[in-house]
Protein backbone atom coordinates (compact mmCIF):
# COMPACT_ATOMS: atom_id res chain seq x y z
CA UNK A 1 0.00 0.00 0.00
CA UNK A 2 2.76 2.44 0.96
CA UNK A 3 4.81 1.74 -2.16
CA UNK A 4 1.85 2.44 -4.44
CA UNK A 5 1.19 5.82 -2.79
CA UNK A 6 4.84 6.88 -3.11
CA UNK A 7 4.98 6.18 -6.83
CA UNK A 8 4.72 9.46 -8.70
CA UNK A 9 4.75 9.22 -12.50
CA UNK A 10 6.43 5.84 -12.32
CA UNK A 11 9.22 6.95 -9.97
CA UNK A 12 10.17 4.82 -7.03
CA UNK A 13 11.28 5.88 -3.57
CA UNK A 14 14.97 5.65 -4.46
CA UNK A 15 14.59 7.89 -7.49
CA UNK A 16 12.60 10.49 -5.55
CA UNK A 17 15.24 10.59 -2.79
CA UNK A 18 17.98 10.96 -5.40
CA UNK A 19 16.14 13.87 -7.05
CA UNK A 20 15.67 15.62 -3.69
CA UNK A 21 19.37 15.23 -2.86
CA UNK A 22 20.42 16.61 -6.25
CA UNK A 23 18.10 19.61 -5.87
CA UNK A 24 19.51 20.31 -2.40
CA UNK A 25 23.06 20.14 -3.74
CA UNK A 26 22.31 22.41 -6.69
CA UNK A 27 20.30 25.12 -4.95
CA UNK A 28 21.13 24.82 -1.27
CA UNK A 29 18.79 24.98 1.70
CA UNK A 30 18.42 28.76 1.71
CA UNK A 31 17.44 29.13 -1.94
CA UNK A 32 14.71 26.45 -2.06
CA UNK A 33 12.04 28.41 -0.08
CA UNK A 34 12.56 31.39 -2.40
CA UNK A 35 12.15 29.16 -5.45
CA UNK A 36 8.97 27.60 -4.05
CA UNK A 37 7.56 31.05 -3.24
CA UNK A 38 8.15 32.14 -6.83
CA UNK A 39 6.59 28.94 -8.13
CA UNK A 40 3.53 29.53 -5.96
CA UNK A 41 3.15 33.09 -7.23
CA UNK A 42 3.42 31.89 -10.81
CA UNK A 43 0.74 29.24 -10.29
CA UNK A 44 -1.52 31.79 -8.60
CA UNK A 45 -1.09 34.27 -11.47
CA UNK A 46 -1.77 31.51 -14.00
CA UNK A 47 -4.98 30.49 -12.24
CA UNK A 48 -6.26 34.06 -12.02
CA UNK A 49 -5.46 34.64 -15.70
CA UNK A 50 -7.16 31.38 -16.60
CA UNK A 51 -10.31 32.40 -14.73
CA UNK A 52 -10.34 35.78 -16.47
CA UNK A 53 -9.85 37.74 -13.28
CA UNK A 54 -7.53 40.68 -12.87
CA UNK A 55 -6.09 43.15 -15.35
CA UNK A 56 -6.29 41.85 -18.92
CA UNK A 57 -4.78 44.87 -20.65
CA UNK A 58 -1.13 45.07 -21.58
CA UNK A 59 1.18 48.06 -21.69
CA UNK A 60 1.02 48.14 -25.49
CA UNK A 61 -2.75 48.44 -25.46
CA UNK A 62 -2.64 51.24 -22.86
CA UNK A 63 -0.24 53.33 -24.96
CA UNK A 64 -2.41 53.31 -28.11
Amino acid sequence: MLSSTLLIAGLGVTEIILIVVVVLLLFGGKKIPELMRGLGRGIKEFKTAQNGEGDTTTKDQDNK
